[in-house]
């Protein structure tokens, strides 16, 4: 291998590690292995720390650089493992600069860090869709979670970069930009203005009349503004998926976990991006098992889940994250959050089979990212009767549907 490298986490580390691919071919780096961490669970930084083991094994002389968010707060633990030649911090891997040197650890302390994100495209290889950070770093501190200290103070990227980098990702052939950030409808009040979210959003598809498909990553149900709610309503090119950061169905759990939103402004939401656009797809983040969460509480979460019909869940068995104030609480046994979690999967899989087969019949546009496959504008995974390259966007209709993609006949 020249460059190789490892992703853990969400998609903002998706999309820096293609920058970081970028800067390390640039530096003319050869046989080297980056490994972007994730710190969001206990079982993410396992995974990394067994690849960067493997790969120590496999390729003995293979040079291994470890950054990301596990690597920022704990950067002496990642250096010590077998074949690791440097540590990179969350700024440091999105410059050139260090790509060049030769130091071991450089970490910046990440409180202090107030740059936007960094000035380059990402080059998404093989892929029909794009993602492109806008924001970066919360200003929240809820109490399960350990990101704020790993990526900062929140801060955002001003339009006309946003603008820019997308202008070059379409002249570059992609069809659907995904904006991501840490906490993205914190957008904007950094910058001069203090734009929102949706106001961006309305600016940056008036500039770009030639981007088909516009989609956004997870999104704060308490942050989300009137502009925003009126594309979501009014523009085709805003994609019909709407993915919430919940967490609980709980309200005392919501309060104990410091979370903005209730249980009833979480179904408001629901209801009006319903309303606003019939047959939208909604996701959801839940954690299971979440310190003092009884079986009462737990049972709250399930009701939820089926009071809002809920059919796409990501679903994190909690993890106590070391200096966060939610591991100092009691805890629950591990196996419990397991059982949990697996619980409130089944509970959202007849929901999301309903989902699925709700599409049947109906005209859908699957954006194509192999021969035959690719997904929905509602993000579900779809299959054509018959081959077509990566990139075309295909209009078809849904023939038959299962909880795992929906079938599509190309007239």
């Amino acid at each position: 291998m020249s460059v190789d490298v490892t992703t853990f986490g969400c998609r903002l580390n998706t999309y820096e590690s293609q920058v970081m691919r970028a800067h390390a071919e640039a530096a003319g780096l050869q046989n080297t292995l980056i490994v972007n961490t994730c710190a969001v669970t206990a079982e993410a930084e396992r995974q990394a720390r067994q690849a960067i083991r493997r790969a120590h094994r496999q390729n003995p002389e293979a040079a291994i650089i470890v950054t990301g968010c596990a690597a920022q707060i704990n950067p002496a633990a990642w250096a010590a493992l077998p074949g690791v030649t440097r540590v990179l911090g969350n700024a440091e891997k999105l410059q050139p600069e260090p790509w060049q040197a030769p130091d071991k650890l450089m970490v910046t302390d990440i409180q202090r860090v107030r740059a936007t994100a960094p000035h380059l495209v990402a080059n998404f290889a093989g892929r029909s869709r794009a993602f492109l950070e806008v924001q970066q770093g919360c200003d929240h501190r809820c109490t399960f979670c350990i990101i704020p200290f790993g990526r900062g103070p929140s801060r955002s990227v001003p339009m006309g970069e946003i603008a820019a980098r997308c202008r070059a990702l379409l002249e570059a052939g992609y069809r659907e930009i995904v904006l991501t950030g840490v906490d993205l409808t914190s957008y904007g009040p950094d910058l001069p203005g203090a734009p929102t979210l949706g106001q961006m959003l309305r600016r940056l598809l008036a500039a770009l009349p030639g981007l088909p498909r516009l989609r956004l990553s997870s999104l704060d149900p308490h942050e989300i503004d009137a502009d925003l709610w009126h594309l979501l309503e009014n523009e085709p090119r805003l994609m019909p998926h709407l993915h919430l950061s919940l967490q609980s169905g709980s309200d005392l759990i919501l309060k104990r976990m410091k979370r903005r939103h209730s249980v009833a402004e979480a179904h408001a939401v629901i209801a009006r991006a319903r309303a606003a656009r019939p047959g939208i797809a909604i996701g959801a983040d839940l954690i299971a098992g979440f310190p003092t969460e009884t079986d009462a509480l737990f049972e709250q979460t399930l009701a939820f889940i089926d009071q809002a019909e809920l059919p796409l869940l990501h679903v994190f068995p909690y993890s106590a994250r070391p200096g966060t104030p939610a591991a100092r609480m009691p805890q629950l046994p591990v196996t419990l959050r397991r059982a949990r979690a697996a619980r409130l999967r089944a509970a959202a899989a007849p929901h999301a089979a309903r989902y699925f087969a709700s599409h049947v019949g109906a005209t859908r546009s699957v954006l194509v990212e192999a021969d035959g496959s690719g997904h929905t504008e509602h993000f579900l995974p779809a299959r054509l009767t018959r081959p077509l390259p990566p990139g075309h966007i295909q209009t078809a209709r849904v023939i038959a549907a299962n909880t795992d993609h929906l079938l599509l006949e190309i007239a």
